[in-house]
């Protein structure tokens, strides 16, 4: 009645090949990621070669803040993704409206509170991120434009948490192909057209996720689901504590790891306007080098969860080693590359050569993360599938608080500060969390496995 044959097989993790499986549940996530950084790259982009210097520290700052809203949601809707996992794992379907209805109601009350404070705050943010004097008005411009369009941004992240959820990563493709695509049109009108510098790149943006949203509304009407949604189930009701208490932990690690990039970006900006631009820059490139992380962890999660929901243990094991395997096999080559060959990258954003020497010199320190963050993620990815987001909330507070943020600040304040030295803080921070998951790793299995030895002998 609901599901076929063949969505059966496409979506159901818990048999079959794990590499094929995996591969191509998460190339498309993978697609999606890649479309959504160059949805944020193409703002840098067209500002550095249409706008000014200054704009190019406008976006960057304002982005920084913008992120922190948009990873946070990103998290809390990690909830709904391991939820739904969950249920399809235990064969539960009719459970799965009342998750989408809970979520509809929470989101849209954060959507509101959460537009009215960028708005209101825009300001003391930008004072609080140290943006240069010639980038503060700038800055506050950015983030009260994308502010007012923030709806459209926590609607989108939590339409493709939901089909994440139940094993579709096709349609979060399609729907942020369309935002990057209108994106682009808006960031070339607005700013190389209209010359709106800042203002016209905040515009596109939100332009651009207000028409992914209505689309992909009109695309979900025509999607034969594997499950009944009435508007009955558009209420407050008790699946939203469950998703919550799952992403929530998830939620206030992207919190805390987004304060962490806004605190680097303050200690960055007081080095100067050539400086906070390479930055800005340099943390474009960033978010395509983390691509393939971020692609296999969200790929875990629901790979994991639908084999934890069906008492396949061995088979969650197995998909994390061989997660960790493809990523670290692709973060070799993207580590070489951006080492290397990293000002050609920030080239493409802009012709200042000052801009690409900061930007250059950033991505040197910064390069080893496309390695060792492959392994990382597929840690967390296989933790948030089982649940334990508390310990990756845990996890990702040691990494930020112990090493991240104090060899940032230790690297920015000494005597002719490198942003290669403060590239390395990522890194450094990033192995430290490995080691605390491999640990938790070996006592939790120790645990479960003693669990399940006791049910067997009752």
């Amino acid at each position: 009645m609901f599901e076929t044959e063949k969505y059966m097989e496409d979506k159901d993790f818990t048999c079959g090949s794990i590499p094929k499986k995996m591969i191509k549940f998460m190339v498309p996530i993978l697609g999606a990621l890649i479309l959504q950084a160059m949805y944020g790259a193409v703002d840098i982009l067209v500002v550095g070669w249409f706008g000014t210097k200054a704009g190019i520290s406008g976006v960057s700052t304002g982005s920084n803040i913008v992120n922190l809203v948009t990873f946070t949601i990103t998290g809390l809707a990690m909830g709904i993704t391991v939820i739904i996992g969950r249920y399809i794992g235990e064969k539960k379907n009719e459970r799965i409206g009342k998750v989408i209805g809970g979520a509809i109601c929470l989101f849209t009350v954060l959507a509101i509170v959460i537009s009215i404070s960028m708005i209101v705050f825009a300001r003391p943010l930008a004072y609080l991120m140290q943006a240069p004097e010639d980038a503060v008005d700038l800055t506050v411009m950015y983030v009260r434009i994308c502010g007012g369009g923030a709806v459209f941004i926590i609607a989108y992240n939590v339409i493709s948490s939901i089909f994440r959820g139940m094993g579709n990563s096709k349609l979060p493709l399609i729907f942020v192909a369309i935002a990057c695509a209108v994106n682009i049109v808006g960031d070339l009108f607005f700013v190389m057209v209209l010359n709106l510098n800042v203002a016209g790149a905040a515009l596109a943006t939100v332009l651009a996720q207000a028409v992914s949203v209505v689309l992909s509304l009109i695309i979900i009407r025509r999607q034969k689901l594997p499950f009944n949604f009435k508007k009955t189930d558009i209420c407050f009701n008790k699946e939203i504590k469950k998703f919550v208490l799952v992403g929530l932990p998830i939620a206030f690690q992207e919190i805390m790891t987004q304060i962490s990039f806004l605190a680097l970006c303050a200690f960055i900006n007081r080095l100067g306007l050539d400086e906070s631009s390479g930055y800005g820059v340099a943390n474009k490139i960033v978010s395509f080098v983390m691509l393939v992380p971020s692609a296999i962890m969200q790929s875990m999660s629901s790979f994991v969860a639908q084999n934890v929901g069906a008492n396949q243990e061995k088979r969650a094991k197995k998909s994390m080693l061989v997660g960790m395997f493809m990523g670290c096999a692709a973060g070799v080559l993207i580590t070489i590359g951006v080492f290397f060959k990293g000002d050609i990258l920030a080239r493409i954003f802009t012709s200042d050569a000052k801009v690409v020497a900061k930007a250059f010199d950033y991505l040197r320190g910064f390069s080893l993360e496309a390695i060792v963050t492959c392994i990382l993620f597929s840690f967390i990815g296989y933790y948030n599938g089982h649940g334990q987001t508390l310990f990756v909330m845990l996890q990702g507070l040691a990494q930020t608080l112990i090493v991240r943020l104090p060899v940032s600040y230790l690297m920015s304040i000494k005597e002719n500060a490198s942003l290669t030295d403060i590239g390395l803080a990522a890194p450094m921070a990033t192995v430290f969390g490995i080691a605390i998951n491999l640990v938790f790793y070996i006592i939790y299995n120790k645990k479960t496995s003693k669990e399940a030895r006791e049910l067997k002998t009752q």
